[in-house]
């Protein structure tokens, strides 16, 4: 049986995550997080476990279960109605905006980097907008096409810019998360 499934988590990419605030002490109680590409939900469950009395907002295109102390929105996260309609649930900054979106996978690896880091580049555009001058954006990239534009875009958002390959991401796997 798979660990996750042990665990609790909907994917074994909760384990990324887990590594991620372990190295870089992330998340703490009262937060609000933004979950962008939540689907399955194993981001959103992690954080509902570690930060007692906050929020969290959850977007994907996919239909989620439901995850406990979680505001689920089912929409295009790139679409202007659905940013807003994230917004309309902050009353206050947010601490976290984490993304673990990806593109639909072609198979040809140039493409899919350079699509998913399109997706990353969104994510930090519209976090400039909703996110506290303290907090935290945390994205996953692929090296390759686009990987120097979207450290030199997050160096000119954020204060910090750390890229991490968590031991749980596959070996032959070109996925790194940056940390802002």
């Amino acid at each position: 049986m798979r660990q996750s499934k042990i665990d609790g988590y909907r994917a074994r990419s909760a384990y990324k995550l887990i590594e991620i605030d372990e190295k870089f002490k992330i998340f703490k109680g009262g937060m609000i997080i933004i979950d962008i590409g939540a689907a399955p939900g194993s981001w959103s469950q992690y954080a509902s476990k570690v930060i007692k009395n906050g929020k969290i907002i959850s977007i994907d295109l996919k239909e989620m279960s439901e995850i406990k102390n979680t505001i689920q929105i089912k929409g295009d996260f790139t679409d202007i109605n659905t940013q807003n309609q994230i917004k309309s649930f902050l009353n206050k900054k947010s601490d976290v905006i984490m993304s673990d979106m990806a593109v639909n996978t072609t198979g040809i690896k140039n493409v899919d980097s350079i699509q998913t880091g399109e997706l990353c580049m969104t994510a930090m555009i519209f976090s400039k907008e909703v996110i506290s001058d303290s907090g935290t954006f945390i994205s996953k990239i692929f090296m390759g096409g686009s990987f120097n534009e979207i450290v030199a875009l997050g160096k000119k958002i954020f204060k910090e810019v750390k890229v991490f390959k968590p031991k749980s991401s596959r070996k032959d796997s070109k996925e790194s998360f940056i940390i802002c």
